[in-house]
């Protein structure tokens, strides 16, 4: 039986997993690489560190294992991540990533000189800081040295195929948001390359995220230990990979994703635009398209209070003392934007902001206010979905903040619907294997390898009383961020 390499490319680390044709898990290997904050707001890395990463996790995932057996290897990557080659495809500088925020001027340009109704009739999207084309003109800017290097313009996934096949390639969904893309046409968009100075032969081959786009290259294979017949799937924006890993294909499907961001992902068969841009329209990896929301700090915010604030790494010890009769009761809120936002209010000068404390407010208090201040976020983009007319009955829930049962209590009572935790909670990586099957032909199409290998583990019911507390409790968190609106922009100018 063959077996298929899924790749997930993280913020913080890279996790592969092996994989077979009927969906078994047979080995996982996790490797960190770290970040770089060079200035407040500011968010790089090295793209070398990711490929000692895969390059040394995929012969340790192996092991014990018949290389000769692996088919395919499919890639789910962090998106919007600037990496650009020079000449002779090296690394120019350090990539800026999804979550970096140095880009408010540029962003402001896109949107208001060359104008958001402009952007989204090319795009149908919008300008946002984590975008790759505000990154760009920043570094025409600000480093014009670097920017007349630019040979290619390639997301993080991508320079791993790269390393991998030797082909400059990128698939419709990470390079949706890319801000350079004509979504619905699925090609660059011509006037976009224009505003950001780069030329077409810059930009990285499209491809469908499940057709195949070349085999290993020998130095590679050699590497690696496997044959060089190993097909490489386009692969996917991790968004994207993580919903075909749980299932969330055609049209009408939901995926919540609690992982160091916080989306929401609507999958659709039909191009559509929200009217205020406060979603993304992006391609999905099964052809299709879907909306999406993305908050930037979601279990990222729990890891900054447990780690960097309370010095602790036990997790269910601070989550212990909030017992059901705490749930919706808490007094402390907490606005849950560590980074700035993005989806749905787009504002970099956002920030994270705790609010109703009084002198017998505890560590427990804290800690229960980042959980609901996340699900209240993820909210506010369910909200702008449903505006538009789209029914959401029930979601699935993946990303590491789904493991904890307490914060999937509070975002199920939160949002008033099920939510159902897969059998695999492998997300892009189990997505990006699904699409190498696809692209060795082990399957016909995505819906199809969704539907044999993606099934239901749990569900998440909530219920009528504890969802009527925190119906009112979320109509008080919507007034939060209006009110501090004004002064996060003071603030950002001191």
């Amino acid at each position: 039986m063959s077996l298929y390499i899924g790749i997930d490319l993280g913020t913080s680390a890279v996790k592969l997993l092996l994989m077979d044709e009927n969906g078994d898990i047979k080995n996982v290997v996790s490797r960190d690489y770290p970040l770089e904050f060079p200035q407040p707001g500011w968010s790089q890395q090295a793209p070398e560190d990711w490929k000692k990463a895969v390059f040394e996790g995929i012969p340790a995932l192996l092991k014990g294992f018949d290389p000769e057996q692996v088919a395919g290897i499919g890639c789910g990557g962090q998106m919007h991540g600037l990496v650009i080659l020079d000449s002779e495809d090296r690394v120019i500088r350090p990539a800026i990533l999804w979550n970096d925020g140095r880009t408010a001027k540029q962003v402001d340009y896109l949107n208001n000189v060359i104008g958001k109704e402009r952007l989204s009739a090319l795009t149908a999207n919008i300008a946002f800081a984590g975008f790759t084309a505000p990154k760009i003109l920043w570094l025409r800017e600000n480093e014009p040295e670097n920017f007349a290097q630019i040979s290619k313009i390639m997301l993080p996934k991508d320079y791993i195929n790269y390393l991998l096949t030797g082909v400059h390639a990128c698939d419709y969904s990470d390079a949706s948001g890319m801000l350079l893309l004509d979504v619905q046409h699925k090609c660059w968009s011509s006037e976009m390359l224009d505003i950001c100075g780069v030329r077409a032969e810059q930009m990285p081959h499209l491809f469908e995220s499940y057709d195949c786009i070349g085999t290993l290259r020998p130095e590679a294979a050699a590497q690696l230990g496997l044959p060089a017949s190993v097909r490489v799937a386009a692969g996917a924006g991790d968004n994207a990979a993580a919903a075909v890993g749980t299932g969330v294909v055609g049209d009408g499907g939901c995926n919540i994703s609690l992982g160091t961001s916080g989306t929401v992902f609507i999958s659709s068969a039909h191009f559509g635009v929200d009217s205020h841009n406060a979603l993304h329209a992006f391609a999905h990896a099964d052809g299709g398209y879907h909306l999406m929301g993305c908050m930037l700090s979601a279990a990222s915010c729990n890891k900054w209070l447990m780690e960097d604030i309370f010095q602790t790494t036990d997790y269910n010890a601070e989550q212990a003392p909030i017992t059901a009769d705490k749930l919706g009761e808490n007094h402390v809120y907490f606005l849950p934007y560590l980074m700035g936002e993005r989806s749905p209010i787009n504002d970099t000068n956002a920030r994270g902001t705790f609010i109703g404390m009084t002198m017998d407010t505890t560590r427990a208090d804290l800690t229960q206010a980042v959980l609901e201040g996340v699900a209240f976020a993820i909210r506010d983009s369910v909200e702008v979905a449903k505006s538009l007319g789209v029914s959401i009955p029930s979601s699935m829930l993946c990303g590491g903040g789904a493991k904890s049962p307490l914060w999937k209590q509070i975002m199920a009572n939160v949002l008033n619907i099920p939510l159902h935790s897969p059998v695999s909670e492998q997300g892009p990586g189990m997505g990006g294997a699904m699409l190498a099957m696809v692209a060795c032909g082990a399957y016909p199409d995505v819906q199809t390898v969704c539907s044999r290998l993606v099934h239901i583990r749990s569900t998440m019911n909530p219920t009528p009383e504890l969802a009527a507390k925190y119906e009112r409790r979320y109509q008080a968190f919507k007034q939060i961020y209006p009110a501090c609106k004004g002064l996060f922009a003071e603030l950002v100018k001191e």
